[in-house]
């Protein structure tokens, strides 16, 4: 079992007076925070609302950036070419950098949202085009993607990638997630369990069938209604089994 992991979670997805998810509870549990970058969710001063307060709890932060398809919360598919796609990943990392340049902080990695990271799960060419595109930004950018053979593509074409398993969403048989349309609430402790499995090198299937998989960075998702109970849940059960929590950029690159 894995005794250092990362725990990251979705932040900023609030639009003006519209407000979505636990943010600065979070923030008190996770290590990594993922902060929309106003295509999918987000404006500009809850870009900077969401440094600040990653800053305040010492959490790292990243990009998250996703579809501009603000109706849909990027989590529709769009016809998009892999330049596009790796074009929308810069385009609003840019936007986040600036806005944490701006308060003193730092954009440390990149996690693509919704049904952008699904699409680049299914085609090489995506996958491709957007790690090629941070590294042509940064070449010290994290990017976060799917424990499994596309984070080992990323991984070959030369960037520093971690590893993600999701305690909060089910897995199908080949090892993708299933992103549900709304999240609904779900059991804490059966979330815990599947963190604990995931340190463990596993993960099971709607099916029932056994999964092998190594992670560096778990994923809870923060617009769940009971968000703030599975995280204070699964930090304890984790802290309850002597594992250490890190920031992704602290246990990739020391």
């Amino acid at each position: 079992m894995k005794t250092r992991v990362d725990l990251n979670a979705d932040a900023g997805e609030s639009l003006g007076r519209w407000k979505l998810g636990h943010d600065s509870e979070l923030m008190t549990h996770v290590t990594s925070v993922n902060v929309a970058c106003g295509f999918h969710a987000s404006d500009p001063v809850t870009m900077r609302e969401s440094v600040r307060t990653a800053t305040a709890t010492s959490t790292a932060i990243g990009s998250h950036p996703g579809l501009p398809d603000l109706v849909g919360f990027g989590r529709r598919r769009m016809a998009l070419r892999p330049d596009e796609a790796a074009q929308l990943v810069v385009y609003q990392t840019g936007a986040l950098q600036a806005t944490a340049r701006a308060e003193g902080a730092e954009v440390v990695h990149v996690k693509p949202h919704g049904a952008l990271y699904g699409m680049a799960l299914t085609d090489p060419e995506i996958t491709s085009a957007i790690t090629e595109a941070v590294l042509r930004l940064d070449p010290d950018l994290l990017i976060f993607w799917l424990a499994g053979p596309t984070a080992e593509l990323a991984r070959s074409l030369g960037a520093t990638v971690a590893r993600e398993g999701f305690a909060d969403l089910e897995y199908t048989d080949e090892g993708h997630i299933i992103v549900e349309p709304e999240p609904k609430a779900k059991d804490p402790d059966a979330v815990a369990q599947q963190a604990v499995d995931l340190l463990e090198g596993h993960v099971t299937s709607t099916s029932g069938k056994r999964l092998d998989v190594e992670v560096d960075t778990i994923c809870l998702h923060g617009d769940r209604p009971n968000a703030v109970e599975i995280a204070e849940t699964l930090t304890r059960r984790l802290d309850d089994a002597g594992v250490e929590r890190v920031p992704a950029v602290q246990l990739l690159r020391g």
